[in-house]
């Protein structure tokens, strides 16, 4: 198979900063832009995040730090190279994850729940040493 293999779409009302902290938190590059949308990602993921309508958007309060969104039934899951690294990102980026040490082992990585600026949780992941 050529080309991306996963994509995933994320509704932002502040569709740059919530690019930022996947850009910062994933390493990953900006692929496209325009004023309803951002892609970030690499050759094998990209993370479009679309702007919510006004109409939406007017209804939703962002808190700062942001409510963390738990009742969604979906958590996107990355792989990632330091898990120090990520949660150092994350939190300038205006997002957070929660303490290293309430990452737990499964299937030979470490998780480590988190949210992005918006209070969308993410879930990162590094393999076992």
């Amino acid at each position: 198979m050529q080309g991306v293999v996963t994509s995933i779409v994320i509704y932002a009302k502040d569709i740059t900063r919530v690019a930022n902290f996947y850009q910062r938190t994933l390493s990953v590059s900006k692929i496209d832009e325009e004023p309803s949308f951002i892609v970030v990602g690499n050759d094998n993921l990209e993370i479009a995040i679309v702007r919510i309508r006004e109409s939406i958007a007017k209804e939703i309060q962002i808190s700062m730090p942001p409510r963390v969104r738990e009742e969604t039934p979906i958590k996107c899951s990355f792989l990632v190279e330091d898990l120090d690294k990520v949660r150092a990102e994350a939190t300038d980026a205006g997002g957070g994850t929660k303490p290293v040490t309430s990452a737990w082992l499964w299937r030979g990585e470490l998780h480590l729940d988190g949210h992005d600026p918006e209070g969308n949780v993410v879930q990162f992941r590094k393999r076992k040493d």
